[in-house]
């Protein structure tokens, strides 16, 4: 039987430090709008993306949905939690990248500011369904 993974103190901190070093490797020349993403597959897994912007701006594409694509990929179908990091910690997944990850499930969404201390710092917690109340999903299909 496979073991349950659970959203403890310590995986909390590893999706926090990975999703701050994906921010570090964010390509956001335009808005200098930084930001790197964790997320956390039933596996056990992390998988990490960052923003990335394109003169044609409709072609840039969310950190969320990076790492998404990368665990999706891999072949991960389920998931426990996602980590956004920004410059501090008012940033949150935009709408495409909320109803993205609401395929998955009602995930935990940790937000998070790029340093440790100062304004801004605290992680806040939600989970997803909270940040997208009455979505759309696979249930809506039947």
């Amino acid at each position: 039987m496979a073991r349950k993974i659970t959203l403890t103190n310590a995986r909390r901190a590893e999706l926090l430090a990975a999703s701050r070093a994906a921010r570090q490797n964010a390509y956001a020349p335009y808005s200098n709008y930084k930001v790197g993403a964790a997320l956390l597959a039933d596996s056990g897994r992390i998988y990490a993306g960052a923003n990335f912007e394109n003169a044609a701006y409709g072609a840039g594409t969310c950190a969320e949905r990076v790492a998404l694509g990368a665990a999706l990929a891999a072949g991960e179908r389920k998931f426990i939690a996602v980590c956004v990091c920004g410059a501090d910690n008012t940033i949150s997944p935009c709408g495409i990248c909320r109803q993205a990850l609401c395929e998955f499930g009602d995930m935990t969404v940790l937000c998070a500011g790029a340093e440790d201390s100062g304004p801004g710092s605290a992680v806040r917690e939600f989970k997803l369904s909270e940040l997208l109340p009455e979505s759309f999903g696979p249930a809506q299909l039947v």
